[in-house]
């Protein structure tokens, strides 16, 4: 029986079932259904975004306190913000009166203010003011609150997440720190955050970050010579929570290698960067000088709404020349993203169409598969528990 016939399988979460149950060795890449189909995009939404961490980005872009910032989460419209107290706090962004949206964006508020009836909440969620609610004599302002959404900081990131059962990041996430501890990541500094909108669906820009196998191609202008010998990269089995692999860099992008005046760096850490994706939808490139990350939220199976930003990390933050190293690094970034936003909307097309299938896997795309074991078993867990 070819486990990988579309014909054999009821559903795309069948068909994807069926896909990763075969040893990575004879992998295919995912059926096209996972991609395309909204009723998959739902499950996905309801089984995967509403209960896993999500990243909203760097805590030291919320340093003050009000500062704040928004996101939607499986259509739960969220705010993240600095509390007077110094805290990181998730609050609801829907009013408890007439239950419209509040605030929008980025920016730094003295108070939460409703738009449309001056609803007006602390910020710790408690409600300060609302007019005209004398007459109401089951109105009673103490009782009321904006819920607060679970929000952890982890190694310098906000995480956020919908489920109260989750485990915490620092549980979770361990061998992440184990991995790339020694770099201090919780130290790098963000300079830049952008949001941007693509015509693919999110996981093929997911699956573009984790495989290096692109790059000579689809980055020949500007990237793809800066690694070693593709047959050389050292791709690790990943664990439940992420996969990674790293790329030994030559000299191409200097701000990549450790700085001249680190001493407590030896050997390979010197040149190593890091590609380190955290499911399901935050992807972080750490290098020895900078960082850029990419966090996901699907928008519709055919478009992805894309958080990227990035910044350097301590010993070139000190740098006179820091600034001048790092624009060209922003510079090339952009660059970059061009490349892959070409690369992976044209793969979105493709999958559209009715004479492709999915071939067969490199070994340079194990984080792939193993992205597409974790899609599946939060999936069949998510209908096992609807029953």
């Amino acid at each position: 029986m070819n486990v990988h016939d579309p014909k054999l399988a009821e559903s795309p979460a069948d068909e994807l079932a069926a896909n990763v149950s075969v040893p990575f060795e004879t992998a295919l890449a995912m059926p096209k259904s996972v991609y395309t189909s909204p009723n998959f995009l739902q499950q996905e939404l309801e089984h995967i975004f509403a209960r896993e961490w999500l990243c909203a980005g760097r805590a030291d872009a919320l340093a003050e306190p009000g500062a704040y910032l928004t996101m939607e989460i499986a259509g739960e419209p969220v705010i993240v913000l600095r509390g007077k107290d110094g805290q990181l706090r998730a609050l609801s962004n829907v009013c408890r009166h007439r239950m419209s949206t509040m605030l929008q964006g980025r920016g730094t508020v003295r108070s939460i203010v409703c738009p449309y009836h001056a609803w007006t909440y602390n910020l710790d969620g408690s409600l300060r003011g609302a007019p005209a609610m004398v007459a109401n004599q089951s109105f009673c302002r103490d009782e009321i609150a904006l819920p607060e959404i679970r929000c952890e900081e982890w190694l310098g990131w906000i995480m956020v997440t919908l489920n109260p059962d989750a485990p915490s990041p620092a549980e979770r996430l361990k061998d992440v720190e184990a991995l790339v501890g020694y770099l201090g990541m919780e130290n790098y500094t963000e300079t830049f955050r952008e949001e941007h909108r693509w015509n693919t669906n999110w996981k093929v820009l997911a699956e573009n970050f984790m495989e290096s196998y692109h790059l000579p191609a689809c980055h020949a202008g500007t990237i793809g010579g800066s690694a070693d010998d593709l047959m050389k990269m050292t791709l690790p089995e990943g664990t439940e929570a992420f996969n990674y692999h790293f790329i030994l860099r030559n000299d191409a992008v200097p701000l990549a290698l450790a700085h001249p005046d680190n001493t407590t760096l030896t050997g390979d850490q010197r040149r190593t960067t890091w590609l380190l994706s955290v499911y399901p939808a935050l992807f972080i490139s750490l290098t020895n000088g900078y960082f850029w990350y990419l966090s996901l939220h699907p928008d519709g199976p055919d478009h992805v709404k894309i958080l990227y930003g990035g910044g350097m990390s301590p010993d070139y933050v000190g740098d006179p020349e820091a600034r001048g190293h790092f624009e060209a690094v922003k510079a090339l970034l952009d660059d970059v993203n061009v490349e892959d936003r070409g690369c992976t909307e044209r793969v979105y097309r493709g999958l559209c169409s009715q004479l492709s299938e999915p071939g067969p896997l490199s070994h340079l795309e194990r984080p792939n598969f193993e992205f597409a074991q974790y899609i599946s078993r939060l999936i069949e867990a998510g209908r096992a528990r609807a029953g």
